[in-house]
């Protein structure tokens, strides 16, 4: 454990990973992006340290020793009571739907490959701590359909569509009938601007890529 003074500014990260030399190799790569105030290897030491240092954002290893065998999902649910003031962002080499759906449905906020670019991870630290989900991109789709696929999409629904504002809602739908930015413009008498302002805001926080996956994203939960 190796605990910090305070520096405003900088987002508070405790980081959970079994292998000493990738937690020493990350907060060389985070270096002073973000403030690094507790890490632990396992399941029990990871649900302690979050307790006493209470970071904004847990970068979890997925498949971690100790507890009952849960790994980094069981980390999650451990801590959560502390949902609300601590986010989760699973940090792992699986992409396999198993370990995505444990850890997403425990608590987490995102997912990310340990392929992922720095710059990537610490924009993807930004946005957990400020509520926002994030998974890598490749993994975008594939969460969807994992969810999906195992009949959890139930679960995450109303989280996910909490997360867009009433006009967003809207301008959602209508991009998944097929209007285009102009002819919503029209229906909704805002700008063609304003549009592209609420699309780009709207794949922001479904973490989509592109319109044809927004209207995947709306058909799958039959709102278009």
């Amino acid at each position: 454990m190796n605990m910090s003074e305070n520096h405003p500014g900088r987002r508070r990260v405790v980081i959970v990973d079994d292998h000493g030399i990738f937690r020493s190799g990350l907060k060389a790569e985070l270096g002073d992006a973000v403030e690094v105030i507790g890490e632990a290897p396992t399941v029990d030491e990871a649900a302690q340290v979050i307790r006493e240092s209470l970071p904004e954002v847990v970068l979890l290893d997925v498949h971690l020793p100790g507890g009952t065998g849960g790994g980094g999902a069981e980390v999650v649910k451990l801590c959560r009571d502390l949902l609300e003031e601590v986010r989760f962002l699973a940090i792992s080499v699986s992409d396999e739907a198993t370990d995505v759906v444990s850890v997403i449905r425990a608590g987490a906020r995102g997912y990310v490959t340990k392929t992922i670019s720095t710059e990537e991870l610490i924009g993807a630290i930004d946005a957990v701590a400020a509520g926002d989900a994030v998974f890598s991109p490749r993994l975008a789709g594939f969460v969807l359909d994992a969810f999906g696929t195992s009949g959890l999409v139930e679960d995450v629904r109303d989280e996910e569509l909490d997360r867009l504002s009433a006009r967003e809602v809207e301008v959602m739908r209508l991009i998944a009938r097929g209007y285009t930015y102009r002819e919503i413009a029209s229906e909704l008498f805002i700008s063609i601007k304003t549009v592209e302002t609420h699309v780009s805001k709207v794949l922001r926080k479904l973490q989509l890529s592109s319109r044809h996956e927004l209207t995947r994203w709306a058909e799958q939960r039959r709102i278009v």
